[in-house]
């Protein structure tokens, strides 16, 4: 029997491609680049993404088809090729991104996004080039913070990839898996899914040059702790909690699950929220509804610093509500605490970044 080109293309038009409907031919997937030798046949399909997830069942239709409807004793190598360019590899993402900070928390509704919301906003009126990723894939509040919960991300072609384009307001790029699906309907995901859909969000998106990249990661340790860790190279994290016992031993959990060896990742501080009750007419009374100093106490404990205290007032609950986080205004109680942490977190990072500068060494020529 002898191989020709047609005759294999006439096999290749019987396999339907899932994405389009159209068959490989039809749909221009078959690459010019067919090779015929004896009974071997050679050639590539061609994928619009590297990511494609029909890539291996298409190939294995193709060489399928061709042994159908040519002959099962033709030898078949298909190799694979994609129109736009792949992923950069894990360790060569985000390469304009200086600093990744991780803000966890053991346990819910200690106020873990409203510290990584304001923490954004103030880092921003301190003059630096800011994002903030909305990680908590399962509970997204970062849109609702920032009054941009219609907003949907375009993507554009960047560098022969297609890339999301963050949301922008207050000077913060945003982005939130709240942008993609109905805010009415619970996010059933499996945990595969979940860390899937966050690392299109880091690694296919134009984040671009930051100073300051900051994940409000889920409330507890998951899958999405452990894919962030996978796949950037964070600076730090820091822990949020109340002065509440319950939170704090949830908080000891969250310093352990970062510094285990296998995660292995600075502490940078703790955030004690809600450390106080502070009425609007009264700022310079306190009263601690949830505790004293309870955080205070535990990084004392642990001998990790603690960036802040940020007191309770109705202000914060009302202003995360409206989308105008209370950062913005940096003359009221809580405007000047978080101003105040974003500086402790800069002057931590500033630290660090210098004791993981490797040692100028100076030869001494005599």
């Amino acid at each position: 029997m002898t191989l020709y080109p047609k005759l294999i293309l006439d096999a290749l038009a019987t396999v339907r491609y899932p994405g389009t409907g159209k068959h490989l031919v039809e749909a221009e997937m078959v690459a010019d680049n067919m090779r015929i030798d004896g009974m071997k046949v050679s050639f590539s399909l061609i994928f619009e993404k590297p990511t494609d997830p029909f890539m291996k069942s298409m190939v294995k239709a193709a060489e399928t088809a061709i042994h159908t409807y040519v002959s099962p004793e033709v030898e078949v190598v298909i190799t694979t090729e994609s129109r736009q360019a792949a992923r950069p590899e894990v360790g060569k993402l985000l390469p304009q991104v200086k600093n990744v900070i991780g803000v966890s928390s053991g346990k819910g509704g200690v106020g873990k996004s409203t510290v990584a919301a304001n923490l954004a906003v103030s880092l921003a009126k301190l003059g630096y080039k800011v994002g903030l990723l909305d990680a908590d894939i399962f509970g997204p509040s970062v849109p609702k913070m920032f009054q941009v919960e219609d907003a949907r991300p375009v993507a554009e072609n960047i560098g022969g990839r297609d890339l999301i384009v963050p949301i922008e307001k207050y000077g913060i790029k945003l982005l939130s898996i709240g942008f993609f699906v109905d805010p009415d309907q619970a996010t059933l995901w499996r945990g595969g899914m979940a860390s899937n859909a966050l690392k299109q969000l880091i690694g296919d998106a134009d984040w671009g040059e930051l100073d300051y990249f900051l994940i409000d990661l889920p409330p507890g340790t998951s899958d999405i702790h452990l894919t962030v860790v996978q796949t950037l190279a964070l600076t730090g994290a820091i822990v949020v909690s109340t002065p509440q016992a319950v939170a704090l031993a949830d908080a000891r959990k969250g310093i352990n699950m970062f510094t285990n060896d296998k995660v292995n990742v600075p502490i940078l501080g703790l955030v004690e929220n809600m450390a106080w009750f502070t009425p609007a007419e009264l700022p310079e009374n306190k009263y601690y509804i949830f505790g004293k100093e309870g955080a205070k106490r535990l990084a004392e404990e642990m001998n990790v610093p603690l960036l802040g205290q940020i007191p309770i007032v109705q202000s914060i609950c009302e202003s995360g509500d409206k989308g105008t986080p209370v950062a913005l205004d940096e003359n009221t109680v809580t405007g000047r605490a978080f101003l105040q942490l974003a500086a402790a977190v800069v002057r931590q990072v500033d630290r660090r970044n210098m004791e993981m500068a490797p040692t100028r060494i100076v030869e001494v020529h005599k």
